[in-house]
């Protein structure tokens, strides 16, 4: 029997026809499989860029003339800065960068022109939040490059022989620039969401394929406490994750927990919560663990890549960094870096934590609506 004869015989033939005609009639899972990847790649491959540009800067201008003035537009024209403001004093702009509404400070004291009128070297200070590492290093090279323009530009209408200005970088949070202090705190978040939102997305769906959900129907539970009953042993899994992380990150990779610990473990419940109604609410849009699985990456992804853990949303564009408003790992991130790197109060974090609460609630009460209506 020929090559071709053998072929023709096998009994694979009728299996892959089979798999074909319930792959056409499962329209659902096949139309997720091409258009996810497709709506991915489109958003992300717009969105994700690692050039960081336009970092929001306060101005502590103690000088007050005309040179400190054209510093701080020299510093503006790099393109690297966005001036969101100027402050009184060092308090206020220690309170701008720990609170995130700035990720770097320019310090320009009061004997800058007296410095350059002298002749003298005249000195200013870039306070970058170092947290970031991509961030600070665009701050640092936008730093260099605007001093190296003031100092030609002062240079061409004097005479003086050493280098007029020096810009002095002081990184905050990361004095090292290290990668790890900048990764592992966002591990947390990204943990956490995979395994709040991928599970609890398969629960629902998991109990319909058993032929389980018409016995919870029946029972004389409301679909409130249905939906509890779901997540709550998913909490005690998310804080044993958290504890874990923190753990190996401070003893391998020597990260350090500068804030407060209960602060942190407490505003960790409302994004626990957040993921969790999520990950119920994809639940009750599927029908099978397929489905579940593949809608589950789909919130994911967006999740890791437009919330700020790997790619600065200073970089992103202005539609991308909107859409990452609307996910809770965006929202946990500040939480998380603030109060591991840079110490900071429930002041500071305040709004996204209502941010998180928000969501939380949001996602629950679609989840038990959304469950109400599959079961009428």
């Amino acid at each position: 029997m020929s090559l071709r004869q053998r072929l023709a015989a096998s009994t694979v033939w009728p299996m892959l026809w089979k798999e074909f005609i319930q792959m056409r009639r499962d329209r659902l899972t096949l139309g997720m499989m091409l258009g996810i990847p497709a709506i991915q790649l489109a958003m992300f491959g717009y969105a994700i860029q690692t050039e960081v540009r336009h970092l929001p800067t306060v101005v502590l201008d103690e000088s007050r003339s005309t040179e400190s003035l054209a510093l701080v537009d020299q510093l503006r024209n790099t393109g690297n800065f966005d001036i969101v403001g100027y402050v009184a004093d060092r308090k206020a702009l220690d309170r701008e960068i720990r609170g995130g509404r700035a990720m770097a400070g320019v310090v320009i004291p009061p004997t800058f022109l007296s410095d350059l009128r002298r002749g003298r070297t005249a000195e200013a200070q870039l306070i970058v939040d170092a947290a970031d590492p991509l961030a600070s290093s665009a701050a640092m090279s936008g730093a260099v490059q605007a001093g190296a323009a003031r100092s030609m530009a002062i240079l061409a209408r004097t005479t003086g022989r050493g280098p007029p200005l020096d810009i002095r970088v002081r990184p905050w949070y990361n004095p090292g620039l290290r990668s790890a202090v900048y990764i592992v705190p966002g591990i947390i978040g990204v943990l956490l969401s995979v395994t709040m939102i991928l599970i609890t997305s398969m629960s629902i769906v998991r109990e319909r394929e058993r032929g389980t959900l018409e016995q919870l129907i029946v029972t004389p539970i409301d679909k409130t406490s249905l939906m509890l009953g779901k997540i709550v042993p998913f909490v005690l899994v998310g804080y044993v994750q958290m504890t874990v992380v923190l753990l190996l990150g401070r003893f391998l990779f020597d990260v350090p927990v500068r804030g407060s610990l209960p602060l942190l473990y407490l505003l960790t419940f409302a994004f626990i919560v957040a993921s969790l109604g999520m990950g119920l609410f994809i639940s009750t849009l599927v029908r099978s663990q397929t489905q579940a699985m593949q809608l589950g990456f789909f919130f994911l992804m967006p999740n890791i890549l437009l919330s700020g853990f790997m790619f600065p949303r200073e970089a992103m564009p202005v539609v991308a960094q909107w859409l990452g408003l609307v996910l809770p790992l965006t929202h946990f991130l500040k939480v998380l870096r603030g109060i591991i790197l840079k110490d900071v109060g429930i002041v500071e974090l305040w709004n996204p934590t209502l941010v998180l609460v928000l969501l939380a609630t949001l996602f629950l009460v679609l989840s038990v609506r959304r469950f109400s209506k599959r079961i009428e």
